[in-house]
């Protein structure tokens, strides 16, 4: 009798675990197949430059009229300090997707599924989004407007071999895809997530230092505009309502429709 209880025991283990798996792979290959399409789609709309210079003109004049044409002074007062230089490329480059793969593990495997699916939502939401804006209005970076008369310096092209214009990587890379900025939108939604999530304070302020590093480096970098910022803001907030409105719509109902149709697997996978 005990062994045959420890044995039905385990078949039902085994079988949850195995369900545990299946919904992991499927994770897996979901995120990864946006973001694959994401970065296809973004590279593949690279024959603008025209649209581009004459988008950063014009950016440049509306910074000029409100007062927040900073870039020029950001980019040349670091010029000369290796040290500083090295630093902001690095914030640039790993604090943006290398970094959110991280954070995205650790929500994924460390009990903070709902914190997961909201981050993987918005993330998801906003780089849609971002792609519209990146096809309608095609955006020269300041660190391109150097072979156009203006004096920016490309930190890492010129000072470091990471660079996200790497040869290996140009077939998802659009230079012309600024506004908006999601490696500032992104840092927002990412730190927000794991200032809300995280327990130690220590922790939490990664969270909350992330967006400031990160729009520190697009500008001093020559990568991006203030206004970028500005606009990638605006769109990780219109992701994080697409992400809060999913929760409160439309997951529930799925689960709701596998529980009926499937009760026992329904219970078994947990949340979306």
């Amino acid at each position: 009798m005990a062994i045959g209880v420890a044995a039905a025991s385990r078949r039902i283990i085994d079988s949850v675990g195995q369900k545990h798996v299946y919904r992991d792979v499927f994770e897996i290959a979901v995120v990864a197949i946006a973001f694959l399409l994401y970065f296809l789609v973004r590279g593949a709309v690279v024959d603008h430059e025209a649209k581009a210079l004459s988008h950063a003109v014009r950016v440049i004049s509306i910074e000029k009229k409100t007062g927040i044409y900073w870039e020029p002074r950001m980019n040349d007062a670091v010029i000369g300090h290796q040290a500083l230089i090295q630093l902001l490329n690095a914030i640039y480059f790993w604090l943006d997707f290398p970094f959110i793969c991280v954070i995205g593990v650790w929500l994924y495997l460390f009990g903070h599924r709902h914190e997961y699916t909201v981050a993987r939502d918005s993330l998801l939401a906003s780089g849609a989004i971002a792609l519209v804006v990146y096809y309608t209005f095609p955006l020269m970076p300041p660190r391109l407007l150097a072979e156009h008369g203006y004096t920016f310096v490309d930190t890492l092209n010129k000072y470091t071999h990471i660079s996200y214009q790497a040869d290996s990587t140009k077939a998802f890379v659009n230079p012309y895809a600024a506004m908006p900025s999601l490696h500032y939108g992104w840092a927002v939604l990412v730190g927000g997530i794991v200032f809300w999530t995280a327990r130690n304070w220590l922790v939490r302020a990664v969270g909350l230092a992330m967006p400031v590093l990160q729009f520190v480096s697009i500008v001093f970098t020559a990568n991006h505009y203030v206004l970028d910022a500005f606009a990638g803001l605006g769109t990780a907030v219109l992701g994080l309502f697409v992400a809060i409105a999913l929760q409160a719509w439309c997951y529930g109902a799925i689960r709701r429709l596998v529980e009926r149709l499937l009760p026992g697997d329904g219970r078994a996978a947990g949340t979306v």
